[in-house]
């Protein structure tokens, strides 16, 4: 499996995720392009539970084959570049949805790992994970 297929795969195991957990989702992969800085930003999953509005960066990874090396988890790779990215993405998708900046909002990593032989998927859900 290629590694946007991976990745599509890992967006739709989330959402199901989400709302079997009482999230709506509001949106998925919105993108926006930026005059400075990186060229383009996307948050992968927006949310609302409860009023809180979760911006969700799904990070999906094939577990290591037995007796494999173990590869860093999935949530290990929204690094300081891509959480500052995220978080002004998020404020660009209140601004142009019309909510406030004031409302409840958080950044949340959903980490998926796959094991494609096994059909199974663990999913860590790190609420708030970007401040």
């Amino acid at each position: 499996m290629d590694r946007k297929r991976l990745g599509d795969f890992g967006e739709r195991i989330a959402c199901y995720y989400l709302e079997n957990n009482g999230y709506k989702i509001l949106d998925r992969n919105y993108s926006r392009k930026w005059v400075q800085g990186p060229q383009k930003g996307e948050i992968d999953v927006v949310a609302e539970k409860d009023g809180i509005i979760s911006f969700v960066e799904v990070k999906t990874i094939t577990s290591a084959p037995p007796g494999g090396a173990e590869v860093i988890s999935p949530e290990d790779k929204v690094n300081f570049q891509k959480q500052r990215q995220l978080i002004k993405i998020a404020q660009d998708w209140l601004s142009e949805k019309k909510v406030s900046l004031e409302s409840k909002w958080q950044i949340d990593v959903i980490s998926i790992k796959v094991d494609l032989n096994a059909k199974k998927a663990k999913i860590k859900h790190l609420k708030n994970a970007i401040c």
